[in-house]
């Protein structure tokens, strides 16, 4: 086939932009090549893909905002991207776009152990925090199951969680201050080293913004003493319904659990192939962690213990070991991984209240029959955040679409029942044209407002979070 000859007007837009940016960044900190920028043409949702004009990678908050000006001044739009982990697209491209990535930006600048915290740059892994601080007893919470790989960028962006956000909450009860760069350029310091900064609450409108708002270089975390001790218990079930309804049980009586992780039979045999956990053969699987002395882990546990006996379990198998703790948590830290052996998979992020778990549970078993693809549910039960995986094969024609169907209906029902559209993956592409679907037409023109005054362009992140023509629309005004 004969490719299509390039617009020399692009050529030369794209050039002198390059150009542009090489002026003032370090000579490695740009890649316009097309075969190189193919590196950043989708993120963790990969169903999508699309090349950025070019990429940079800065490694300082100076080189940040030097590479915002000149996209400001070119009406170029930018794309910000931490370590590429994000699964609703919140760092896909568009063609006329510059990637921005922070993954260079990696450096502990300042621990502070009396006052907990640690201020990191904002490309530094999510696990590598706690890595920082681990030999001197602290952690850092927010756990999500990619902390390996992502960054605290994205995970600021996204405002995740992760296993054991249920008693520590999610980043934004864990951030307490960001260096923001906007995008023409100016550099602001939003909150910092202490509990509750004072005037309006910025942070927390940052905290979730997905990358709409500015880029954030440097982040000042709440770190953590590690508790005595920790214990999970492994529990199954031999349905999905009773399974949910252990977990509204267990938070009804008031025990607070570090965790509540919930896998249903798809991904019990999946990650069982994968990981070798040793998981027991049942329709649902809980893992319930608890920590504090041994002594108040045993009150707990007695607690939770006696709650699942009431619901029939297939079996219990408490951790007498780190050994065993580990080995019940590999599985689950797997899953994902695990799944993506089966087949391609969409990764939903739906949220909904613990005791509507047992309905939606049964609903979406029902809509997998209803549209002829499987689905595996592996979630945090314990805050409602549910993550169905929904099994399509990419090269079928027309799986996709129904892929993307079922997961509307998903997120749809999430509703419906009194949650919301995301938890901690973030709208992105994914979720943009079923924003309507929760908020009414003034609560989305009060958040574009918000983007109106820290990007008035709208260049930051465009087509993410808001309907395509009313994002259009907003430009064009």
């Amino acid at each position: 086939m004969e490719m299509p000859t390039p617009n020399p007007a692009i050529l030369a837009r794209k050039a002198r932009i390059v150009e542009r940016l090489r002026a003032v960044l370090p000579a490695d900190a740009v890649i316009d090549d097309v075969a190189e920028t193919r590196a950043y043409e989708c993120d963790a949702l990969s169903a999508y893909r699309c090349p950025p004009l070019a990429a940079v990678l800065p490694r300082t908050t100076a080189e940040v905002s030097a590479a915002l000006r000149v996209c400001h001044e070119e009406g170029v739009p930018v794309v910000p991207r931490g370590s590429g982990t994000s699964l609703a697209g919140g760092a896909l491209p568009t063609a006329d776009c510059v990637i921005l990535g922070v993954s260079r930006l990696n450096a502990v600048l300042e621990t502070d152990y009396p006052n907990r915290f640690i201020r990191v740059q904002s490309g530094r892994t999510n696990l590598s925090v706690t890595g920082a601080v681990e030999q001197d007893g602290f952690f850092y919470a927010p756990d999500p199951s990619s902390q390996l790989a992502c960054a605290i960028a994205g995970n600021i962006a996204m405002n995740s969680g992760g296993a054991h956000c249920l008693k520590y909450g999610v980043t934004t009860n864990n951030l307490l201050g960001v260096t923001l760069v906007l995008m023409d350029g100016t550099v602001v310091e939003i909150g910092g080293a202490h509990v509750d900064a004072g005037g309006l609450d910025l942070l927390g409108v940052i905290c979730g913004s997905e990358g709409q708002l500015g880029v954030v270089t440097e982040a000042t975390l709440r770190i953590l003493r590690k508790p005595e001790g920790a214990r999970p218990v492994l529990m199954g079930f031999d349905s999905n319904e009773v399974a949910g309804e252990c977990v509204s049980d267990i938070i009804k009586a008031g025990v607070l659990p570090v965790a509540i992780e919930f896998m249903d039979r798809p991904c019990i045999r999946a990650t069982e192939d994968f990981a070798h956990a040793g998981y027991p053969d049942c329709e649902a699987l809980l893992i319930v962690e608890v920590e504090g002395s041994d002594a108040e882990i045993d009150e707990q546990l007695g607690v939770i213990l006696q709650i699942a006996r009431r619901h029939s379990p297939v079996e219990l198998r408490e951790s007498k070991s780190e050994d065993e703790a580990k080995k019940i948590w590999l599985g689950r830290k797997s899953a994902f991984g695990a799944m993506g052996q089966i087949n391609d998979y969409m990764c939903l992020d739906g949220t909904i209240p613990v005791s509507a778990l047992p309905l939606v549970l049964r609903r979406i078993g029902e809509m997998s029959r209803e549209y002829g693809l499987d689905v595996g549910n592996v979630f945090h039960a314990g805050d409602g955040n549910m993550h169905p995986l929904i099994l399509y094969n990419a090269n079928k024609p027309g799986d996709l679409e129904k892929c993307e169907a079922f997961g509307a209906d998903i997120l749809k029902l999430c509703v419906e029942v009194g949650g919301c559209l995301t938890g901690e993956h973030g709208v992105g592409i994914e979720k943009r044209d079923l924003m309507s679907v929760q908020f009414t037409a003034a609560d989305m023109e009060a958040q574009m407002r918000v983007k109106d005054v820290f990007d008035p362009q709208w260049l930051l992140n465009p087509a993410k979070v808001f309907p395509l023509a009313i994002t259009a629309a907003r430009r064009a005004a």
